[in-house]
């Protein structure tokens, strides 16, 4: 008897999808110079972010984790090291290829909300949209789906002054969607939200990584910290800790908690963006 054929033989073998990081650092460096004086940001970072991850990364100032952020969110480059972003190496890139791959491939959440006050949550949207040449009517389409996602479809038209801080902050997690991107960087997105309203926004994170979106949230709130899978911790340029989250908090079940322990005849807070 004939033995089989070597191409019915790898006809018949496995084939196994492996994914790749969406974030995966080699060695990542990043030194400043300051007059004479040289100052190691970060000390050799290797660290991989998986698709679909949620990780929160703390450090006091001056551990390295607002450089690192930076870093992941191609606005500055390593003095060292390597970055892959969705497999491509992008620590070598110019600052104008920079550009372009944070317009297709990132999101960006910030403290301060950073929306154009007499311009409404539709047009605010839109924004980065503008810079990639999405005509018109498919910007009007996409951006009222994003705040659709976000819970703001009945605030299209709504201007920053209209809306509480809560919802402004969903306006901006709109914006960092809109380009669909690989990866949300969010840097302290709760700071200027009271807690019920914090718990919010992590809910909305926690729904994004649960549909395959990667998030990485940069906090100094441990209690915010636990709504993600994974917390880094950076102390003096270097990675400290690096743990999975054994039991992360549910932010639904949170706010669920926290509305039946609410007096029936409580207002909500609309000016912290409790309102519906």
């Amino acid at each position: 008897m004939r033995a089989p054929a070597e191409s019915a033989t790898r006809a018949k073998s496995p084939q196994w999808k492996v994914s790749r990081p969406v974030v995966q650092t080699d060695a990542l460096t990043k030194t400043y110079k300051m007059g004479d004086m040289q100052v190691r940001a970060l000390r050799g970072i290797t660290l991989n972010i998986e698709q679909g991850e949620f990780v929160a990364v703390m450090g006091q100032s001056g551990s390295g984790k607002s450089t690192f952020m930076n870093l992941v969110g191609c606005l500055d480059k390593p003095s060292a090291g390597h970055y892959l972003l969705d497999g491509e190496d992008v620590s070598r890139l110019s600052r104008n290829d920079l550009a372009g791959v944070r317009g297709r491939q990132l999101g960006f959440v910030f403290q301060g909300f950073n929306l154009l006050p007499r311009t409404s949550a539709l047009e605010n949207v839109e924004l980065p949209m503008l810079y990639q040449g999405v005509k018109g009517k498919e910007r009007q389409r996409r951006a009222a789906k994003a705040l659709e996602r976000v819970g703001l479809g009945d605030r299209l038209d709504h201007t920053p002054a209209q809306l509480s801080g809560g919802q402004q902050q969903r306006v901006a997690i709109a914006r960092a969607l809109v380009n669909e991107p690989r990866l949300v960087l969010a840097d302290e997105p709760t700071g200027n939200l009271d807690s019920r309203t914090s718990i919010e926004v992590m809910a909305i994170f926690q729904e994004l990584a649960a549909q395959g979106l990667t998030v990485m949230l940069v906090t100094h709130e441990p209690d915010i910290a636990q709504h993600a899978m994974r917390v880094v911790t950076f102390r003096d340029g270097l990675v400290q800790r690096d743990e999975r989250v054994a039991k992360p908090l549910i932010a639904r079940e949170e706010l669920t908690r926290i509305d039946s322990e609410r007096p029936e005849d409580a207002p909500l807070d609309v000016s912290a963006g409790s309102a519906p």
